[in-house]
């Protein structure tokens, strides 16, 4: 096994016995482009699944509307059977459409469709988390949680579901969904300048539940951007690992599934999980947020 100082720590879900570590790898580029159809390299999607568990990775992101179903296949045939201490989480409420649209899929019919999905193509009898993907493609909404938690929570109920989190959604519905039933998790777009849910992680740190952000270099202005661009320089390493090692940084709490489709990139992505920033680069990364959302005029 590489060292990779233990992956950023661990970290364990509050009431459910699973304990990963905060490093973590997410499965979407697996597919081909545009998460759409199978990859160009299927031997090289399945070298970087085997890459990630010798490397230490114990916590795969992932969903049957990756490809789709593809990238579960493609998860299935490289780790199966699953390594003890594995967890693999998926994520249903969404689909795709002709020619890789993506498409809410809500109603109790789909949700029972896509957990079947993904068990049979994960080659699983239960899913360790399903996410339950609300909101937009433009982020999250304000509508009621319950319809589809209630769906879900019957599938768990029948024993093909253990945990449930959420995904793209607001305090507001992670309060209502949390008085209903357990959420083990929550899976938002944040990083180092976007920082809108900063209460809310503080928030889930004080009720021992898990925050996963994806798109760590995700909305950037070319400000934000040329400033991480700096601190990385000075660091001798890549933007995405100060990214990465920032979101560490930012919350005991936070996991990273950053995701790649090569082994290189895998291994510095897990890198950063031994990356120590300093003061000033702390200072630095912390302003990007404040900074103009547009180029200097």
């Amino acid at each position: 096994m590489n060292d990779y100082m233990n992956l950023g720590g661990a970290f364990s879900f509050s009431g459910t016995g699973i304990t990963v570590n905060r490093m973590g790898y997410g499965a979407m580029q697996l597919a081909g482009p545009h998460v759409w159809g199978p990859p160009r390299d299927r031997a090289a999607a399945l070298a970087v699944l085997r890459e990630a568990i010798d490397s230490g990775v114990n916590h795969i992101d992932t969903s049957d509307f990756y490809g789709p179903h593809i990238t579960n296949q493609i998860i299935r045939e490289a780790l199966h059977p699953y390594r003890a201490g594995l967890t693999i989480v998926t994520k249903v409420g969404y689909g795709r459409g002709d020619e890789g649209s993506w498409i809410p899929a809500k109603s109790p019919a789909e949700l029972v469709s896509a957990v079947q999905d993904n068990l049979r193509n994960l080659d699983l009898d239960v899913l360790d988390v399903v996410n339950l993907r609300l909101g937009g493609m433009e982020g999250p909404d304000e509508s009621s949680v319950a319809p589809e938690l209630t769906v879900l929570a019957e599938l768990q109920q029948q024993g093909l579901i253990r945990h449930i989190g959420l995904s793209t959604v607001t305090e507001k519905q992670y309060e209502e969904a949390r008085a209903l039933f357990p959420i083990v998790c929550v899976q938002n777009l944040y990083n180092v300048a976007n920082r809108q849910d900063d209460a809310f992680i503080d928030r889930l740190a004080s009720d021992g539940v898990p925050y996963v952000p994806y798109f760590p270099l995700g909305g950037f202005s070319p400000l934000q951007a040329s400033a991480l661009d700096e601190v990385a320089a000075s660091l001798n390493v890549t933007s995405m690992q100060v990214a990465l090692a920032w979101l560490l940084h930012r919350s005991p709490n936070i996991l990273l599934i950053p995701g790649t489709s090569t082994v290189k990139h895998l291994r510095e992505n897990l890198a950063a999980a031994t990356l120590t920033l300093p003061s000033e680069a702390l200072e630095k990364l912390d302003g990007i947020a404040a900074r103009a959302s547009q180029d200097a005029i």
